[in-house]
């Protein structure tokens, strides 16, 4: 019974060690970023999600779509927005920003990357783990509530 525990216990404290080496490989790096000018493909894991994609049904998520009548009102939603949720600004330029955000416990760093397609009028989203295989839905969980607090601003707003 005690060569079990043992076991166990070294189990558990492994476990522990390579989530903690998996937060620190994650906090290096960059989003995945523009490639001729749409978000990147998603790898063939299930942590990561996109619209940019429509065919890849196993990672695709619906784009927000925008009224352009406001355009300069976009980017200011999208960065309150990603503030609210918890992320951080990495990067941005005219229709795409990039940003991180960091789970609480391993320190885990997720990309969240956003395009502004004004000739389609629509917001593109990508939201992938950096390490990993499985994410339990967080990354299509975090591009839901961004959808919605983007929708809800944007309506107070009129853009």
């Amino acid at each position: 019974m005690k060569t079990v525990s043992v076991i166990l216990l070294l189990l558990i404290v492994g476990f522990f060690i390579l989530f903690f080496v998996l937060g620190l490989i994650s906090r290096s790096g960059d989003a995945a970023g523009l490639v001729e000018g749409r978000l990147s493909k998603c790898p063939n894991k299930p942590n990561c999600v996109s619209s940019e994609q429509k065919s890849d049904t196993g990672h695709y998520v619906e784009p927000i779509a925008i009224s352009m009548d406001n355009a300069s009102e976009v980017l200011p939603i999208l960065r309150t927005s990603i503030h609210e949720m918890g992320g951080s600004i990495e990067s941005e330029s005219d229709n795409y920003l990039a940003a991180t955000f960091t789970s609480s416990f391993f320190r885990f760093v997720d990309d969240l990357e956003v395009r502004i397609d004004p000739a389609e009028s629509l917001i593109h989203i990508r939201s992938a783990s950096r390490v990993g295989h499985s994410d339990a839905g967080v990354n299509r969980k975090r591009v839901e509530l961004l959808r919605k607090l983007y929708s809800d601003k944007a309506s107070k707003a009129g853009a």
